[in-house]
C-alpha cells in the first residue's frame, strides 16, 4: 500500500468526514481510495488517450 498526501477544499473534507460519523466509510482514507479508483475506473481510455497523445507530440516536437 502506498500513502500520499494531498491537500483538499474544506468543504470537500468535511462532506467526507460526515460520511464516516454516518457510518458509510471506515475513515476518510477509504472514501478518497473508492474516489480515485472509480475516478480511473471510468476515465481509463480518456487518461490513456491524453498520455499517448502527449507523448507523440513531445517525440515530434520536444518540450525545449
Amino acid at each position: 500500500m502506498k500513502s500520499i498526501q494531498t491537500e483538499v477544499p474544506e468543504q470537500l473534507y468535511k462532506k467526507a468526514e460526515s460520511l464516516v460519523k454516518e457510518g458509510w466509510f471506515r475513515d476518510e482514507k477509504d472514501i478518497f481510495a473508492e474516489a480515485i479508483r472509480r475516478f480511473l475506473d471510468t476515465h481509463q481510455s480518456e487518461l490513456m488517450e491524453k498520455f499517448v497523445r502527449n507523448d507523440v507530440e513531445w517525440g515530434l516536437h520536444g518540450n525545449d
